[in-house]
């Protein structure tokens, strides 16, 4: 490179227990080479060979050059021996185009440096990696992308983490903070605020981390709270975190550059998220939201290369007005968020927060957060009344989400129709209600931020639709007809709303028994008049069995508030897209945060 600064933007990431031990989200490995955990390093024998295009590792070339302006590039590598060294650049058209080749001698304290700005042709977007192969004995301990550009901006990043009683798991993930502050040359531009929304966390305060009390106004409330506090810390970006962040804290560095070259001054970073169970499966990669929530790049195998690529290409074209992203990780400028976010208590509060505010959002490569528990084991009566209404104020409350009044209307007649055929009728009862809640209008969601009302409304609805240990094996399914592979089954099942307007079903109908990732799954569930979930663990289960008179009854009240919405929707909307403005302001979140909130500027 030429003799000017050079400035970090991506160094590499390696597997970490506790965050991901997937090898080949890193690196993939040929020959006599191995990775040290404790050494965070590369060894290498004669011809062993480590390919850095990975998930954790490329370089996306694209969404520098078209979010940040990007001119010059460079590639350091760090460690000791004889090595050959290859950088390819990859687009929808080249797979994997060689740009540079070239035998290095790494010494300690005397990294290699390539200059590759004169192999990238003027526009040139998709991604680059660098392979190694060891011409002898030798170690990697790092690889660096940079660049002579000079940064935009000097961000000041606060994170913030909400918890309730989860003292292990954010006890953690500050430990790991901790240890990540002494290792960042940037220590000065981070700090960590843990709302702990049950006062039970009992985190020690320390130069780069502090804790706060908060009552429990759930996770929009806590990360109210941690955005109100960053504020007030001058701090110019916030990033909103999961207690358990199973995030590799060197995406914090990758997130900090890119924020600090955003030509864009609203440039927000959404992570990804893996699924639980494969690991190395993606969950989404940002969604997008129209009546119901659509995750990005679901299934992509992390470990692929060309699914991978795709995602990247894909990924760097600009965004749909309705793409969001999620609060286990996202990064966003404080000066951008003019709304503040909603009281939904859970759910539904990132995916407002996003549309509400005019953020530019960006994915980048290895800010992945990994699952450890699946999703469908949380679905609960609470969380689905918590998404009904959540799906129904965004589109009454947000002018650029209005959909009209008969998509409008589909909305509870999807949740309603789904629950009845899984036969969950305890969760209709709770949907009925969150349509209720709706209706009644913003002053329902002011006087109860903290949910405490409608939560023990709601345990007192759960009789069979609660988790349970299972004892001894699950039940066999036991199937007298099969809709699955029958259209005559099939039919009558569709158009008697799953057996509800036969004769005596209940006595006849099939006996299932499925995992708990299956739940929506409505062509399993067909022609069953009870239905066994087990979890992903296979530890805990429940049973629910058909009954028309609590679907009847459900039904008819369902209807009902169907009809009361259709009648009121234009003066709700306007209701909703008034009061929207008042919920996420600081004079409401002042009045929830109590008298233990510092005074805001």
């Amino acid at each position: 490179m030429l003799d000017s600064p050079i400035f970090p933007l991506q160094a590499l990431l390696w597997p970490e227990l506790g965050v991901s031990t997937e090898q080949d989200l890193y690196a993939k490995l040929q020959g006599p080479v191995r990775f040290c955990g404790a050494a965070q390093n590369l060894t290498f024998g004669p011809d062993g060979v480590a390919d850095f295009g990975t998930a954790a590792n490329l370089f996306n070339l694209g969404k520098w050059r078209r979010e940040c302006g990007l001119k010059t590039l460079g590639l350091r590598v760090e460690g000791q021996g004889p090595f050959e060294l290859t950088v390819f650049q990859s687009d929808s058209e080249h797979p994997s185009r060689c740009i540079a080749k070239d035998i290095v001698n790494l010494a300690k304290d005397h990294p290699f440096q390539i200059d590759l700005s004169p192999f990238l042709l003027p526009g040139q977007l998709g991604v680059v990696h660098f392979v190694l192969k060891s011409l002898g004995e030798g170690d990697v301990s790092d690889a660096v992308w940079e660049t002579h550009d000079p940064p935009l901006r000097n961000p000041s990043l606060t994170l913030s983490i909400t918890t309730f009683k989860r003292e292990a798991a954010v006890q953690a993930s500050v430990a790991r903070f901790e240890s990540f502050m002494t290792k960042t040359a940037r220590a000065s531009r981070f700090h960590l605020l843990v709302v702990d929304n049950g006062r039970s966390a009992n985190i020690k305060p320390s130069a780069h981390v502090t804790p706060i009390d908060n009552d429990n106004l759930g996770g929009s409330g806590g990360f109210a709270r941690g955005l109100y506090e960053a504020e007030l810390r001058g701090a110019t970006h916030c990033l909103f975190m999961d207690d358990d962040a199973a995030v590799h804290m060197g995406a914090m560095e990758r997130v900090w550059a890119f924020l600090a070259y955003a030509q864009d001054e609203s440039t927000a970073i959404v992570g990804s998220l893996t699924m639980a169970n494969p690991r190395w499966a993606l969950w989404e990669s940002g969604a997008t939201f129209d009546s119901s929530c659509r995750p990005q790049w679901l299934g992509t195998d992390l470990r692929d290369f060309p699914q991978v690529l795709a995602m990247e290409i894909g990924s760097t074209l600009p965004k749909p007005h309705n793409f969001y992203g999620g609060w286990w990780f996202f990064a966003f400028p404080i000066a951008s968020a003019a709304h503040k976010p909603f009281p939904f208590f859970v759910r539904g509060d990132d995916v407002s927060f996003s549309l509400a505010n005019r953020f530019n959002l960006v994915t980048l490569p290895g800010v992945i957060c990994f699952q450890d528990a699946d999703f469908s084991d949380k679905e609960s009566l609470q969380t689905l009344y918590l998404d009904l209404r959540s799906h129904l104020i965004h589109h009454l409350a947000l002018a650029t989400m209005d959909i009209g009044l008969k998509r409008t209307l589909r909305i509870p007649a999807w949740f309603f129709a789904r629950s009845m055929m899984q036969l969950h009728y305890e969760s209709v009862e709770a949907l009925n209600l969150a349509l209720e809640d709706v209706l009644r209008g913003p002053e329902f969601f002011a006087a109860n931020a903290d949910m405490t009302e409608r939560r023990a409304t709601i345990a007192k609805l759960r009789k069979t639709e609660a988790w349970g240990p299972l004892i001894g094996d699950p039940p066999v399914s036991k199937r007298r007809f099969d809709p699955r592979s029958n259209r005559f089954w099939r039919a009558l099942m569709k158009y008697s709303l799953n057996g509800h307007l036969l004769p005596f079903f209940g006595f006849w109908g099939n006996h299932v028994t499925l995992k708990s990732g299956q739940r929506g799954a409505l062509h399993e569930i067909w022609g069953a008049a009870r239905i066994t979930y087990v979890s992903a663990d296979g530890s805990q289960s429940f049973t629910v069995r058909h009954s028309k008179r609590a679907a009847l009854r459900q039904g008819l009240r369902m209807t009902k508030n169907e009809i009361a919405l259709a009648r009121r929707y234009h003066d709700l909307k306007a209701q909703w897209q008034k009061g929207y403005v008042a919920l996420t302001s600081w004079s409401f979140w002042m009045k929830k945060f109590g008298q233990d909130a510092p005074k805001h500027r």
